[in-house]
């Protein structure tokens, strides 16, 4: 469930810029709606293409995990192999592009509010947060250096894993943590503040968050138990933040 959860992900970084959005209370539940449908089409479309072209065994056994190129690679040759190598660099930068522009706001928020180095809060001369982006370059990557090695008993010869599914092993079990965490904030603020005004509405609720919120830890422990170092590296970075976040806030009301 790692790729889908993965296709998935960043679905809410569009309220990032809620502040820039003409209409939130209406334009902003449509984004959501529009654009997490569109991913799910093509999604379940991409794997009917892939059951159609090749036999279970060749979905199971595709090499690193690569189904998508192994379909391309029997429909047209080793030219197909090209195509998707493109077709996935287009895709990559295009996904880069919204989590470049989103997260640097992250960054940027968290400066304005006292928890995050001042500086990062800070816009150029052309009103973009530049060092919010250098900073999260920076980060980003950190993040790639982090590799599982295995070791073999018989050659003692190291092999490192594959640095794509690694990365996307412990981002999607840190991304589920925040999601569920964000679900049940919703929950939590209708019991401290049920008389502000609320513009979005919450289709189901209280089922479909605590259904969610469910989903999401069951997929958090099956992570854990599956791939506990890569999932691990995830959970180490969530919960690394807890007392950064604690003695930012402490030394911003001291000061």
């Amino acid at each position: 469930m790692v790729g889908p959860l993965f296709a998935q992900s960043a679905w809410n970084n569009v309220t990032f810029t809620a502040g820039e959005v003409r209409e939130p209370g209406r334009n902003l539940p449509r984004s959501l709606l529009i654009g997490c449908g569109l991913v799910v089409g093509l999604y379940l479309l991409a794997n009917l293409a892939y059951v159609v072209t090749l036999p279970l065994a060749g979905i199971q056994n595709a090499p690193q995990n690569r189904v998508a190129t192994a379909v391309m690679q029997a429909a047209l040759g080793p030219s197909g192999t090209i195509i998707m190598a493109v077709a996935i660099m287009i895709s990559t930068f295009g996904c880069n592009n919204g989590l470049i522009l989103a997260g640097a706001r992250v960054y940027y928020a968290m400066a304005r509010d006292g928890l995050f180095f001042k500086r990062v809060g800070s816009v150029n001369n052309h009103h973009v947060p530049a060092v919010a982006l250098i900073t999260q370059g920076l980060w980003a990557a950190f993040l790639v250096l982090p590799r599982t090695v295995t070791i073999n008993p018989q050659t003692g010869a190291n092999t490192f894993g594959n640095v794509y599914t690694q990365l996307l092993e412990y981002i999607v079990s840190a991304d589920l943590i925040f999601y569920a965490l964000m679900v049940g904030a919703v929950i939590v603020m209708r019991r401290k503040a049920p008389d502000i005004e609320r513009p979005y509405r919450t289709f189901g609720y209280p089922i479909v968050p605590l259904i969610y919120i469910v989903l999401a830890a069951l997929f958090i422990l099956d992570l854990a138990y599956l791939a506990p170092s890569t999932s691990g590296i995830g959970y180490l970075l969530v919960f690394t933040g807890i007392p950064v976040y604690l003695i930012w806030r402490k030394r911003t009301t001291t000061e």
